[in-house]
């Protein structure tokens, strides 16, 4: 018995020294999740960088203006022995600043094009962060729960624990009065070595479900204790396909991602159709240059030969511009062609995405509802073996301590009782799942 009270104690400090627990609602958990998970920030970030090129700047629209400023610099060294001028060395600086700008005025509605697919592509964005978020969300649920069940399971084998310690200390009992013989005690003892063991596996299920969902939480400190205030409760509600399938095909995000995607396709195509369109753009500038000419000049006449100094001279010149350039594409090789050619395959390519991707989806959700109808039924059907497992229970208890039943009934009804109970938590939390995974199916988990 000493040995027993060693193991019952270890167990004891074993489930309290995780320390203070904090209470944690599956609201609170998905609002933490949301709040820390990288995926959701790296798409918010990516929706942020397409929300600021969706504009008419970006796409083309407005003229495009420089400064210029130009440095031309040129050495001149003349020989001529025929000639008086014999050597004449030069060196002439220029600096020419100007302002130049380019506005394209037309070009196939190319700019009109890419407009829209600056405004798509930030739809499409928006479309990754929901989908982010419905994947977080789903995650969170799915640990959330599965925690629960994992501590709903370690309070029926700590319940039969405490049964079995009970039926411990009273063979104990029966022992001092003749009545129990050592082969029951062994018995009894086996039994509550069994339930400790169940109970130590069974705690480090639940504590490792717990470091997965603070991982699914986003918390560094994978260590960290909650007290799960949500309960494992039978609250379902009655599904009709028909309806499940409109939801699903109007606010699926996975499907509106795939509808965005074919319609940047069906842009991409005008963008390359707008190459067959002529363009024509504007070029108006100003320039000022001042040059400055200095240097030096060898002349000979004879034995007389003499050098002198060119004087500086000073030219400054100001020009003005107004072009415009017309251009019509009349032969490249097919090469225009050939790309309009690719964007319309790349269309049937999305739309194809798309019908491939309905298909699945009607799949699963036809799956995944007839899964939820069974799972329905299963808890029922496991709800009533937990009621009749622990009645019996109770009777064998009761006949246990009368002698009208030996202890190795006693021990059958009780692991029946545990087996019970494990089917329908297990029943419960796969019902959970499969809900979770309709709601997600039909676009409900991000609204």
């Amino acid at each position: 018995m000493k040995d027993l009270l060693t193991t019952l104690i270890a167990l004891t400090l074993l489930a309290t020294s995780a320390g203070a627990q904090s209470p944690l609602s599956l609201s609170q958990a998905i609002e933490t999740g949301l709040a820390n998970n990288f995926q959701i920030q790296i798409a918010e970030m990516q929706r942020d960088i397409a929300a600021n090129n969706d504009d008419w700047a970006v796409a083309g629209r407005y003229p495009s203006i420089n400064l210029v400023v130009n440095s031309n610099n040129s050495y001149r060294n003349q020989s001529n022995p025929a000639g008086p001028l014999t050597k004449v060395n030069s060196i002439s600086p220029s600096l020419a600043p100007g302002i130049e700008a380019n506005w394209v005025l037309f070009d196939g509605y190319r700019v009109r094009y890419t407009k829209n697919l600056l405004e798509q592509q930030a739809r499409l964005s928006e479309g990754n962060i929901k989908l982010a978020v419905e994947n977080s969300i789903q995650s969170i649920i799915n640990a959330y729960y599965l925690a629960l069940v994992q501590k709903e399971q370690l309070d029926v084998v700590q319940e039969v624990l405490a049964l079995s310690r009970d039926r411990v200390a009273y063979q104990e009992l029966r022992k001092e009065f003749g009545q129990a013989s050592t082969f029951d005690i062994l018995q009894t003892k086996d039994a509550y070595l069994n339930d400790s063991t169940n109970y130590v596996l069974q705690l480090n299920t639940f504590e490792t479900a717990l470091r997965n969902l603070n991982r699914s939480m986003g918390v560094d400190d994978l260590s960290t204790q909650y007290l799960l205030t949500d309960k494992l409760q039978y609250d379902v509600s009655d599904y009709a396909i028909d309806d499940l399938q409109q939801r699903m095909l109007a606010n699926n995000h996975q499907l509106q991602n795939e509808l965005a995607n074919r319609e940047l396709a069906a842009i991409n195509t005008r963008i390359q159709e707008s190459d067959l369109k002529p363009s024509l753009s504007l070029q108006a500038g100003t320039n000022y240059n001042v040059g400055i000419s200095f240097g030096e000049q060898t002349l000979e006449f004879g034995a007389n030969i003499s050098t002198r100094s060119l004087p500086e001279v000073a030219a400054k010149t100001f020009t003005g511009f107004v072009n415009f350039n017309a251009t019509y594409p009349i032969f490249d090789g097919g090469v225009r062609q050939k790309r309009i050619e690719n964007a319309k395959t790349e269309e049937i390519i999305a739309q194809a995405g798309i019908s491939d991707l309905k298909r699945t989806l009607n799949s699963q959700l036809a799956n995944t509802l007839a899964t939820y109808n069974t799972q329905k039924r299963l808890v029922d059907v496991t709800t009533q073996l937990v009621d009749n497992a622990r009645r019996n229970l109770e009777i064998a208890e009761e006949r246990f301590r009368g002698g009208l039943i030996n202890s190795f009934d006693y021990r059958t009804i009780q692991l029946g009782y545990i087996n019970a109970s494990q089917q329908r938590l297990t029943a419960l939390f796969n019902l959970k799942n499969t809900e979770t995974e309709l709601v997600r199916l039909i676009g409900g988990l991000v609204r």
